[in-house]
């Protein structure tokens, strides 16, 4: 059930529009949730023979990615250590796949709690790869360690926070890979035009400045939202660059 949900969600971001949202709640103390999730409520509404033949039922499951690592621990000892540090470094995240067919809601999330916002750094990374996690795909345990050890990132993502200042700077990390994501996309043409990424952060206190002029603010003053289309925000990760000074 879940990875036939999984599968459902990787192939239809290019057939109809959908919003990627990506959440932080930030603490005081720094500490806090990042998260990033995809509504397919349109995917469910308009793939109701889909469901049915897929015997798709209501879910509400939480998948913690470092339980599966240890289920999976003797098939992951045989994989590179390369590939190992790759898995392993996704042990603190988890997975949640909210569906009800009849009601047409589907929402998948992947999220972390941090200790230090820099702990979310590899969140868009953990996204893409949480199929490896689903039970039942052969993934994890090696069948595709190759091209996976040899496949590298082509847009990172670095957050930090430091006296009243939070910072996300997106960048492109290897030219090559992003060249071909980037053909990729360009193919899909106009069904990828309807997809957005959407950001929606909340500070523990007001917000005094921002870097953008088109956010949107909520009435107390601590949470920014500001949404680019995602072709352009693949093109050039910089268009979601934010500085965020918050009040003393």
């Amino acid at each position: 059930m879940i990875r036939k949900l999984f599968i459902l969600l990787l192939f239809s971001t290019a057939l109809v529009s959908c919003t990627f949202t990506e959440t932080m709640n930030l603490k005081e103390d720094g500490t806090g949730r990042m998260s990033i999730s995809v509504d397919l409520g349109q995917i469910m509404a308009m793939s109701g023979e889909m469901a049915a033949e897929n015997q798709m039922e209501a879910q509400d499951t939480i998948i913690k990615f470092k339980d599966l690592l240890e289920d999976r621990k003797d098939s992951i000892a045989a994989l590179s250590k390369s590939n190992q540090e790759r898995l392993q470094a996704m042990k603190d995240y988890q997975l949640h796949i909210k569906a009800n067919p009849t009601e047409n809601e589907m929402v998948v999330d992947i999220f972390t709690d941090f200790t230090q916002i820099q702990e979310a750094n590899n969140l868009m990374k953990g996204f893409q790869q949480s199929s490896e996690f689903i039970p039942g795909n052969a993934a994890a345990t090696g069948s595709n360690s190759k091209e996976e050890e040899n496949k590298k990132d082509a847009i990172g993502v670095s957050y930090s926070y430091k006296k009243n200042v939070f910072k996300r700077d997106a960048f492109i990390n290897d030219t090559e890979e992003h060249q071909k994501q980037l053909d990729s996309l360009q193919k899909a043409g106009t069904f990828m035009s309807g997809i957005a990424y959407k950001i929606k952060y909340t500070f523990p206190k007001k917000i005094k400045s921002t870097s953008v002029e088109d956010a949107t603010y909520s009435l107390d003053g601590k949470t920014m939202e500001l949404e680019r289309n995602f072709l352009d925000y693949m093109r050039n990760p910089d268009v979601l660059d934010i500085e965020v000074e918050l009040e003393k």
